[in-house]
């Protein structure tokens, strides 16, 4: 985490941080309290905002004979999601959380459902362009986990698939994108089968060329 071009000695310079009496440092010559200073303005500096958390959470309707798809993947099922564009609610709760992050609005602000442009578009699309807004604005993402509450069909052999297609589209390794799904043990609307619920959570660096 430090900027390597401040060649701090870990030992020599940082571990004295712990070394207090009274509250000030002590045991220190001049010239470690001068780079003792100097550390602490660098890094106070460098994590001010350079982490951003976002949540995002979205719902849809399902309906027989619609089809489902989640995380950029078409899953083989009876019911689908009802929704204005292909119904991807994975993506949504996730461009949401992107969105957030950066408290950039939501979803709805940037592709409202009243547009004809967006009808039955590719959730994948919205997804691009939420990467290209936050890269724009100088920042990448460093982890994406996502949740789906779904209680029928079984989602277990698209994880992976759901994984590597989120990654593509972010322009970043399967491991830093997680897909979990699980039921509700039948309880509520989503252990109906009359919806489907994604929470979804990032995780957004500053890009600075400074540091490494």
């Amino acid at each position: 985490c430090v900027p390597k071009k401040l060649k701090l000695n870990p030992i020599s310079d940082v571990f004295p941080l712990i070394h207090f009496h009274g509250g000030r440092p002590y045991g220190l010559l001049p010239r470690q309290k001068a780079k003792l200073r100097f550390f602490i303005y660098i890094c106070g500096n460098y994590f001010d905002m350079d982490l951003r958390i976002g949540n995002g959470y979205d719902v849809h309707a399902l309906a027989e004979g619609l089809p489902l798809w989640l995380g950029g993947v078409q899953i083989e099922s009876p019911i689908g999601c009802i929704a204005h564009s292909d119904g991807d609610v994975a993506i949504h709760a996730l461009c949401d959380a992107l969105l957030g992050a950066l408290a950039l609005g939501d979803i709805g602000k940037h592709f409202p459902d009243t547009s004809a442009e967006f009808k039955g578009i590719d959730s994948k699309i919205l997804l691009e362009r939420v990467m290209d807004l936050i890269g724009k604005d100088g920042w990448r993402l460093v982890n994406a986990d996502i949740t789906i509450a779904m209680q029928r069909p079984k989602l277990a052999p698209y994880i992976i698939p759901m994984r590597e297609c989120l990654a593509s589209v972010m322009g970043c390794s399967v491991g830093q994108v997680s897909v979990k799904a699980t039921t509700t043990e039948k309880l509520g609307f989503v252990g109906r089968s009359e919806g489907c619920e994604v929470y979804a959570v990032v995780l957004l660096e500053r890009v600075d060329e400074t540091y490494d």
